[in-house]
């Protein structure tokens, strides 16, 4: 038997609808959560001007390798000894990511300090790359991260780390892996997708 015209249609429609709706949900949520970011970088700047331009991408790495491995520590022991929680560091991440990328992108003889304006438009600029990057695996892998433990997004990040470092200490070169920009895109997303799941499971503490 047939069926009625229009089913098979309206069965695609409402796929069709759910990802636009899942993906819609996830850029509100993913812009919010790097306003936190944006706003830090900004006020960081005025205050203290581009002094991280003095950090190679390699000790920028090494930042991000401490931040991470602080919340590695704190998941583990459930404590902190100074008064700032996990959702400072994975801020702290994004940014030194998205820092990492810029100083990747300069040359040698660049100016050390850059005008506010142009950090900031640089910043910007390289967070609108790394959030394209975000929408394309999206739609390949589907939104498969809203499952994961923040945990498991912690060892994400130090893993991309550790490989990163491993590129350094190459000297910069490849044979089958993404470059090192890449990874810092990654754990600039990883620390984006984990101030979701944190800001979501504080939500759902309140209505509890």
């Amino acid at each position: 038997m047939a069926l009625p015209k229009g089913v098979c249609t309206f069965h695609k429609d409402i796929s069709i609808f759910s990802e636009v709706s899942g993906i819609e949900r996830t850029l509100k949520e993913y812009d919010k959560a790097f306003g936190l970011c944006s706003r830090l970088f900004e006020a960081k700047t005025s205050d203290y001007g581009t002094a991280w331009r003095i950090l190679r991408p390699s000790s920028l790495t090494d930042q991000l390798f401490i931040k991470a491995n602080r919340i590695r520590t704190i998941q583990e022991t459930d404590e902190a000894k100074v008064d700032e929680g996990i959702e400072s560091e994975f801020i702290g991440i994004v940014n030194y990511s998205l820092m990492a990328i810029i100083q990747c992108g300069l040359s040698s003889d660049h100016a050390m300090e850059l005008p506010a304006k142009e950090a900031v438009e640089r910043y910007r600029s390289t967070f609108n790359e790394t959030r394209e990057l975000m929408i394309r695996k999206n739609h390949d892998y589907g939104e498969a991260w809203r499952d994961m433990r923040v945990s498991s997004l912690t060892d994400l990040i130090l893993m991309k780390i550790l490989r990163v470092k491993q590129i350094e200490d190459n000297n910069g070169k490849t044979k089958v892996s993404e470059g090192i920009e890449a990874n810092y895109q990654d754990m600039a997303n990883y620390g984006l997708f984990a101030l979701i799941l944190l800001n979501n499971m504080d939500a759902n503490e309140l209505v509890d």
